[in-house]
């Protein structure tokens, strides 16, 4: 069945009845489950569905972030390309800060014989992979876990006291994500989470944007800045025009 019976097949599916899994989908079109969680982004990209944890519902507005364990699935292997890349920029002895993100936790994957290496994060699942990094022995160094108050959901860390603790550092890189971006400004979900990716920004030497583009032009709340703050933006998105007469912004377009 070709791309477009698929994704005929599945609305329609989805006009009769409230759910439908990945497995099953699999099964009936004969394709592998990674093809229908590719057909279900774009579909959803398209406003046609809505993706859950598992497969899919009808299209439903939100102007809510998803949980993080489900955004990790949407575009894992570009993450992975995006983040394998972002790894390159890690020296030996830096100090550096991520931020929440489904991209920026999977860095902590390619990094490799990185001695003396600071990270500090507000993202419970950032900590986990480089705690597993340290454990591997791929890096040495330490994991500073950011204090303040947690989500659940997105398995966070944010507020008052958490970007009080990133004022006090300067650190040599910061990797930024984002919840949208357009050729103007780079925006965010959640607004105690924009205000910290905020400070990051302020206090870091080098800032990377980190994103994929499935975020591109989507309809969050929070600003968290225009371009002027970053040096290098990695992802898989053709550079705006407008943007290419920065020449203080590095654009790096990760083939799919």
């Amino acid at each position: 069945m070709e791309i477009k019976e698929r994704h005929e097949y599945i609305v329609d599916y989805l006009k009769k009845h409230k759910f439908v899994k990945v497995n099953d989908l699999a099964i009936y079109l004969e394709v592998t489950p990674e093809t229908i969680r590719k057909d279900l982004s774009i579909l959803e990209d398209n406003k046609l569905l809505t993706r859950v944890h598992g497969g899919a519902v009808k299209y439903r507005f939100s102007n809510k972030e998803m949980a993080l364990q489900k955004r990790m699935d949407i575009n894992s292997d570009i993450k992975r390309k995006i983040a394998k890349k972002a790894a390159e920029y890690i020296q030996s002895g830096d100090t550096i800060i991520i931020d929440v993100g489904t991209t920026t936790c999977y860095i902590a994957d390619y990094l490799e014989d990185i001695t003396e290496l600071t990270v500090v994060t507000n993202s419970l699942i950032a900590c986990e992979y480089f705690n597993r990094a340290l454990e591997e022995r791929r890096i040495s160094g330490e994991i500073i876990m950011l204090g303040g108050v947690s989500n659940p959901e997105q398995r966070s860390i944010s507020g008052a006291m958490t970007v009080q603790q990133i004022a006090d550092f300067t650190f040599d890189k910061a990797f930024i994500s984002c919840g949208s971006f357009n050729h103007q400004f780079i925006y965010d979900f959640d607004m105690n989470e924009s205000i910290c990716s905020k400070t990051m920004l302020n206090h870091s030497q080098f800032n990377f944007l980190i994103t994929d583009d499935s975020k591109f032009n989507k309809k969050p709340l929070y600003k968290i800045s225009d371009y002027q703050p970053f040096h290098c933006v990695i992802t898989n998105f053709e550079q705006p025009v407008q943007l290419k007469e920065n020449q203080n912004l590095e654009w790096i377009n990760i083939k799919r």
